[in-house]
This record gives C-alpha cells, sequence and structure tokens, in this order.
C-alpha cells in the first residue's frame, strides 16, 4: 500500500464539475437506467445500481430524479444505451480514456472527435492508451468521512490496496474484482461512500506545462460538456502554481 501519498484528480481538472452542471444530472440518471437494466432494480442488490445511486445522492440529485431513472428501466422505457470507450492523446502528450454511454454510436464518434480536434488532441486507435492504465476500483470519502489514519487503516482493515487522502477528500483504490466488497466493508467504518466506481489508473504521470495546461483543460471541459460522455481519465498533473496562473 502506497499510503498518504498525495494522488492528483485523475477524472478531470478539480473544481470542474461543480463549475459545470448543466448536463449532470442527465448523465447520472442515465447511468443508473442503464445499471438497472443491466441487473435488478433494487440496489441493495445491485452493486452498479447502488454505486450509481450514491453517486446522485452525492451531487445531491432529488429522490424522486433518482426513482424516476430506475422505474424507466423496470418499465422498459428510454433509449437502449452501450458503453463505448475512446483512446486519445491530448496536449503535451497526456493520455486519456473517454468512457460514454450512447444510443447514436455515429453521433457521439463524431462529437469525440471534433472535441479533441478543435482542442489540441488525436483520437487515437482502441488500445493506444489504455495500455498505461491500471483498470482498478475507486471509492470516493468526503474529507469529514475521517482523518488520513483513520481512513487508511480502514481501508487496509477492507482489502483496499492504495489510498490517497488530501483535503478535497479520501481515494480508495482496489482490485476491480473487489470493488463492492471493499465498499461494502467500509460503510459500517466511515459510512455511506459518495462513489465506488470501475476506474481507469494511470502507471506514470505527465506533468503539464502551463503552455499546454490551457488547452488540456478546455478539451476535457468540451468532452464533459458532452451529454454522451461520462467520464473523462487522464495520466496529467498540474502544479499549483500553474493551477494559480491559470486562474
Amino acid at each position: 500500500m502506497a499510503g498518504h501519498s498525495k494522488f492528483k484528480n485523475i477524472m478531470y481538472r478539480k473544481g470542474a464539475q461543480d463549475k459545470k452542471r448543466s448536463n449532470l444530472f442527465s448523465k447520472l440518471s442515465r447511468e443508473i437506467t442503464v445499471a438497472a437494466k443491466m441487473g435488478l432494480p433494487d440496489p441493495d442488490m445491485n452493486p452498479r445500481l447502488r454505486a450509481a445511486v450514491n453517486a446522485a445522492k452525492a451531487q445531491s440529485m432529488p429522490k424522486d430524479n433518482i426513482q424516476r431513472s430506475i422505474d424507466k428501466a423496470t418499465k422498459g422505457e428510454g433509449d437502449n444505451f452501450e458503453e463505448i470507450r475512446y483512446e486519445a492523446f491530448g496536449p503535451g502528450g497526456v493520455s486519456l480514456i473517454i468512457e460514454t454511454l450512447t444510443d447514436n454510436r455515429n453521433r457521439t464518434v463524431t462529437n469525440v472527435r471534433t472535441a479533441i480536434s478543435k482542442n489540441g488532441g488525436n483520437l487515437g486507435a482502441p488500445g493506444s492508451v489504455s495500455h498505461g492504465f491500471d483498470r482498478m476500483g475507486l471509492i470516493n470519502y468526503p474529507a469529514k468521512a475521517g482523518d488520513a489514519d483513520t481512513v487508511f487503516e480502514a481501508a487496509l482493515e477492507a482489502g483496499a490496496e492504495d489510498v490517497s487522502s488530501s483535503e478535497d477528500g479520501h481515494e480508495i483504490w482496489t482490485d476491480q474484482g473487489s470493488l463492492h466488497e471493499v465498499a461494502k466493508a467500509l460503510e459500517p467504518v466511515l459510512g455511506e461512500a459518495e462513489g465506488a466506481k470501475l476506474a481507469w489508473r494511470p502507471q506514470t504521470m505527465i506533468e503539464v506545462v502551463e503552455a499546454d495546461a490551457g488547452t488540456l483543460f478546455k478539451l476535457i471541459d468540451a468532452l464533459d460538456d458532452d451529454d454522451d460522455v461520462q467520464t473523462v481519465w487522464g495520466n496529467y498533473e498540474v502544479s499549483d502554481a500553474v493551477m494559480e496562473k491559470l486562474g
């Protein structure tokens, strides 16, 4: 276990999800419906649905919206979405993995390719990027769940592989096959997690200089604005000094 080493947020720029929420509930709703269709419509019996519902609650999504999304699946309503992963190269040699849920493959690939090409990147072939990442489970807790030592000990006892704690919260990494087992073991100690999902963790990080950071953030924001894009993972690090300059 690596312990308390600070791990940069690899999903997207810190704060981006707070600044851009216009389509957040739509994405959360889509994930809930897909998860409910793929398994039982009961969160207690469906780990993916439970994770989706917890993620929605963490973003203050109303209970009625959550239930409506589950009902769509049980009634066979809504579009049929497929999961498609894209791999890309961004500014500064950064590698990106873009996970989507779409009901129109052609629309999604066109939008993703356009966002990438307009912001200094290139869409890669399947496997061109993912070999540099490990597929793992990721459990997120807010900072108020406990101090770094408390969370570390709880994660170790629950069978996690790595923990990263900062003032922004705690990231608990697990073997992908142990994700829901570890999440369940943590609940009695730390409470309900903000999220538990399969994730892409980069094997090595790339420090992005100021000249590339602005363009990279525009690219990630453009992807995040697309309704079909669920999550963007990357192997980039941006220093606090660069972040301050970018504002």
